[in-house]
């Protein structure tokens, strides 16, 4: 079947096929598993329609749909979370993670990368680039602990001011995590890595699904929230 045939509106899975994969990962429990596993992106990149996701990446959508399908338990909704109860959970469980986190990833990274700089597979650069991670989340998250979540727990109509750079930040994150996988090949050690080695792979992996799973929630759940008030285009003029 072609994407033109699946945009037809009387073929059932026309409309998952044309919907935002960001919408899909929130509505339908359990995508984000089918698409962590696929390598698609439903965080930064969620604001495009799955038929568009798959034909970029060369996978087959009706053999994806088929998958998601096997996920379906009827028509019910998620119960669409307050905004103050979803700012707390993302600041105890992301915000606070991340900036435990980073340290001892950047302390194993630097040793890793100094006591077998002799090996073909050491992750050359890994400490730098989670430096860099590290010192552009901090700032990131401080803005929206400083100006984004107040405004938003008092529903002011200024919340949807900062989110569209905010969003522009998320994509900077993301291809920032697409470096990490590529210097860490996938977060998978070598046969004769150290215990430390291995460690910070396991660290590296838990910090990039944390951060997926943390841009996600804010794209695609908390943000939409406040757009429809503004246009959300970060420019304080609107």
């Amino acid at each position: 079947m072609s994407i033109a045939t699946l945009a037809d509106p009387a073929t059932p899975a026309a409309s998952r096929a044309q919907q935002m994969i960001g919408r899909i990962a929130v509505d339908l429990p359990g995508a984000t598993a089918v698409f962590r596993r696929l390598k698609l992106d439903f965080c930064c990149g969620g604001q495009m329609a799955l038929a568009d996701v798959c034909r970029d990446k060369g996978l087959d959508v009706q053999a994806v749909l088929a998958e998601l399908a096997t996920l379906d338990r009827g028509a019910s909704k998620p119960v669409q979370r307050e905004p103050a109860a979803l700012i707390d959970d993302i600041i105890h469980r992301f915000h606070d993670v991340h900036r435990a986190q980073l340290p001892e990833l950047i302390r194993m990274a630097r040793r890793v990368e100094a006591v077998h700089r002799d090996n073909a597979q050491v992750p050359a650069g890994l400490a730098d680039l989670l430096e860099q991670m590290e010192g552009e989340l901090v700032e990131h998250m401080a803005q929206e602990e400083g100006v984004l979540f107040p405004a938003m727990r008092k529903r002011s109509p200024a919340a949807s001011q900062p989110i569209g750079a905010l969003r522009e930040e998320h994509t900077a994150h993301g291809a920032m995590l697409e470096r990490l996988v590529a210097l860490t090949r996938n977060h998978v050690a070598p046969e004769e890595a150290c215990n430390t080695w291995r460690a910070l792979y396991a660290g590296t992996r838990q910090f990039a699904d944390d951060l997926i799973e943390h841009i996600h929630l804010e794209n695609n759940v908390l943000f939409p929230q406040f757009e429809s008030q503004g246009c959300g285009c970060g420019s304080g003029t609107c």
